[in-house]
């Protein structure tokens, strides 16, 4: 992502909020997997059901 303006970074819709988030530089190696934009949205999320049939 080197050299590339901040108006044409990469962005993504949280999972939880809904909102827009554009890439960080601490995502560089994880951006496919990212899916919240904050820890306190990954902390909201539906929790797995693990026991359900």
């Amino acid at each position: 992502m080197r050299g590339v303006k901040k108006a044409n970074l990469p962005s993504k819709t949280c999972a939880c909020c809904g909102r827009p988030f554009s890439w960080r530089k601490k995502w560089a190696r994880c951006w496919d997997e990212v899916r919240y934009c904050s820890t306190r949205c990954q902390g909201q999320r539906s929790p797995l059901k693990h026991n359900e049939q």
